[in-house]
């Protein structure tokens, strides 16, 4: 028996295994434990093997490697296409087998242990935000309901809050104030939580040198920085900076057909939360124009300004800064400006 090519469909507990040799034809097909799966490894030649990108796949990938086994890592929606008939474990492992052999799909990255580390930062940080968000529009709408308008932001609602539930007694009942009170407690916590693990990510980005290059490109910083190498890592997995953008959905979704382009709005296709942070860095530097220049930005946003909306020259930015971003990590030298800018005679 001689294996060539596996497709393995993992699990928590229980891992299918569908096997094939040179001429394609299945020499494997068995269901393995988790603990057997190594043992098993071990006993085959080194061979091309074939996962789905999800939870645990990374960690088993690196072990995988360890073996001498060729392994790639396949998103779950270019695995769909492959599959035959109602879905099972054994059809998801033959249609991961499929498609690893596929010489134009695309694969992703193995992480490393610090790239997982840094993600669970990053992931940690989002959960606590977004229920401080959630915890602060609550805190709003049962003022509102009492006929008590703040204005909105979180930090003219934090300036103005002592003063309504001192001034506004009569408004409130004892019990909301109460309900308001503890609920402006859990936003204290998680302020204070979210600022450990910012200070957390900050310290290990100011660490790292992938980090300390990308810090260099306009707008990017500490959490932005770690992110991206957290989620690309070099960025060796992206031809050029442009099937980066791409990735992250800041290019028009095409439905173009017979030979006629059409264009829509951005894909929004990638990584949200990455995407998310690159449009907020886009948007500090549209807001600091004294910088415009030093970054030799200011000829291209002058120029993009004329012809498109706020929202769109954000987006079109964005998308600069990602590729600018992958090119520093590609290469591995800090963003330089190429052009020197004189001043211009008064």
């Amino acid at each position: 028996m001689q294996v060539t090519t596996i497709g393995l469909d993992i699990a928590k507990n229980v891992f299918q295994v569908h096997g094939i040799d040179a001429a394609e034809k299945v020499v494997v097909r068995k269901q393995l434990r988790r603990s057997q799966v190594l043992a098993f490894f071990k006993a085959l030649s080194p061979c091309l093997v074939g996962m789905e990108a999800c939870v645990g796949a990374h960690h088993l990938s690196r072990q995988l490697l360890a073996l001498g086994h060729d392994v790639k890592l396949v998103p779950a929606q270019f695995v769909k296409p492959f599959l035959k008939g109602h879905k099972n474990d054994y059809r998801d492992a033959e249609a991961t087998a499929e498609a690893v052999q596929r010489p134009t799909m695309r694969f992703v990255a193995t992480k490393t242990e610090e790239q997982l580390d840094l993600q669970a930062l990053h992931r940690v940080r989002a959960r606590l935000v977004a229920e401080r968000t959630a915890t602060v529009n609550e805190i709003r709408a049962f003022l509102l309901e009492r006929g008590i308008a703040v204005a909105q932001g979180i930090q003219r609602l934090r300036r103005a809050l002592p003063d309504v539930l001192a001034k506004s007694t009569d408004a409130l009942s004892p019990r909301m104030i109460r309900i308001i009170e503890a609920l402006a407690a859990d936003w204290r916590r998680l302020d204070e939580r979210v600022e450990e693990v910012s200070t957390e990510i900050e310290t290990l980005a100011r660490k790292e040198a992938p980090c300390q290059r990308l810090m260099t490109v306009p707008g990017i910083g500490p959490i932005i920085s770690s992110a991206t190498v957290a989620t690309i890592g070099t960025g060796d997995m992206f031809a050029k900076g442009r099937d980066f953008g791409a990735w992250l959905g800041m290019v028009p979704k095409q439905l173009s057909t017979g030979g006629r382009t059409i264009l829509g709005k951005i894909s929004k296709r990638g990584n949200k939360y990455l995407r998310t942070l690159f449009v907020q860095a886009a948007r500090v530097v549209l807001l600091k124009r004294v910088s415009w220049e030093r970054y030799g930005l200011k000829a291209w946003i002058e120029a993009a300004a004329r012809r498109l909306h706020t929202n769109k020259l954000a987006i079109a930015l964005a998308n600069k800064l990602a590729r600018i971003a992958w090119a520093v990590l590609h290469y591995g030298r800090n963003f330089e400006v190429s052009h020197d800018y004189a001043p211009q005679p008064a």
